[in-house]
C-alpha cells in the first residue's frame, strides 16, 4: 500500500477531533493556539496544510480570519465540511503537502503544518513539504511546523506499555543510539530535535520558538483525566510557563517549530 492508503485506513477508524478534546490532547491544542494567536493580526490570511477534520482551521475562522485548508484524506475532508458553521470564512481542498502548485507564491501570512510531517517518511518528502510551505507564505510570514518525537514514543509505547523488546526485534530502533526508524506502515515519522533543526536550516527562515506542544501530558493521561478542574488548570499554567525550556522538550509527544520567512 501507499502512504495515503495507510493514512486513509487509520483516520477512518480514529477520532482525531476527539483526541484534541481529551485532557491530554487539549494541552497540545491550547499550547498551539496560544502561539498562533501570538502572531495573528486583523486581516491576515491563514493556510492550514494537512488540516485533518479542521479543529484549528475552524477555531481560527470563527475568530474572524480567512482560512484556506488543504487535506489529503477524503474521510477527513467530509468531516471538515460537516463541522463547518454558517458564516465561517473557510474553504477546504484536497491536496498533498509535497505539492501545493495550485496555491500561489507569497499568499499567506500564517501557514500551519500541524500534521504532514507526522506522515512523511523520506527526507526528500519532508524537504518538498517544507519548501512548499515556505513558498506559499509571504515574506515576514510565520510558519508553524509540528512533529512527533521519537524519545517520547520509545518511552511511552516501548517501555511504559511493555513493547520495547518487540520494537527491537522488528529493528525499529538502534539499540546503541536508540534512534527510531519509521516506515509508512508505522503511520508516524518519529523525529529528534537535530533532525528538525537540520530540515529547517536548509531554508531562508529564522526560528522564533521551539515548543513542547504537550510536554509530559501524554505520559500522564490517566492522572490528567482524574484531576479536579483547579489542579488541571494549574497543570496547564505550569506547562505553558515552561514549554520552551529546552531541558523539558525532550519527552514531549509533539513539538512545534515556529519560524519566520525571511
Amino acid at each position: 500500500m501507499e502512504t495515503k492508503d495507510y493514512l486513509t485506513e487509520y483516520y477512518e477508524n480514529y477520532d482525531e477531533q476527539g483526541r484534541l478534546e481529551t485532557r491530554h490532547g487539549n494541552v497540545e491544542f491550547v499550547t498551539t493556539m496560544k502561539y498562533i494567536e501570538r502572531y495573528l493580526r486583523k486581516g491576515m490570511r491563514v493556510l492550514e496544510i494537512g488540516a485533518a477534520t479542521g479543529r484549528y482551521s475552524h477555531t481560527i475562522a470563527r475568530m474572524g480570519y480567512d482560512v484556506t485548508a488543504v487535506e489529503l484524506v477524503e474521510h477527513n475532508i467530509e468531516l471538515f465540511k460537516k463541522y463547518t458553521q454558517e458564516g465561517e470564512r473557510v474553504s477546504i481542498m484536497q491536496g498533498n503537502a509535497t505539492d501545493l502548485s495550485f496555491l500561489e507564491d507569497n499568499s499567506f501570512d500564517i501557514t500551519l503544518v500541524l500534521g504532514p510531517m507526522y506522515h512523511l517518511f523520506e527526507d526528500g518528502e519532508r524537504q518538498r513539504a517544507m519548501s512548499e510551505a515556505v513558498r506559499v507564505t509571504k515574506k515576514g510570514g510565520v510558519i508553524f511546523c509540528a512533529y512527533c518525537m521519537a524519545d517520547s514514543a520509545i518511552m511511552s509505547f516501548g517501555f511504559v506499555k511493555g513493547n520495547i523488546k518487540e520494537i527491537v526485534a522488528k529493528c525499529m530502533v538502534d539499540t546503541k543510539t536508540f534512534e527510531a526508524f519509521s516506515k509508512p506502515w508505522d503511520l508516524f515519522m518519529l523525529m529528534r530535535k537535530e533532525n528538525i533543526d537540520k530540515l529547517r536550516e536548509g531554508f531562508d527562515v529564522t526560528q522564533l520558538h521551539y515548543v513542547a506542544a504537550d510536554g509530559y501530558a501524554n505520559h500522564m493521561r490517566e492522572t490528567l483525566s482524574q484531576m479536579d478542574n483547579e489542579t488541571y488548570r494549574l497543570f496547564l499554567d505550569y506547562h505553558l510557563a515552561t514549554c520552551e525550556r529546552v531541558e523539558l522538550t525532550g519527552y514531549s509527544n509533539h513539538t512545534l517549530d515556529i519560524f519566520r520567512k525571511n
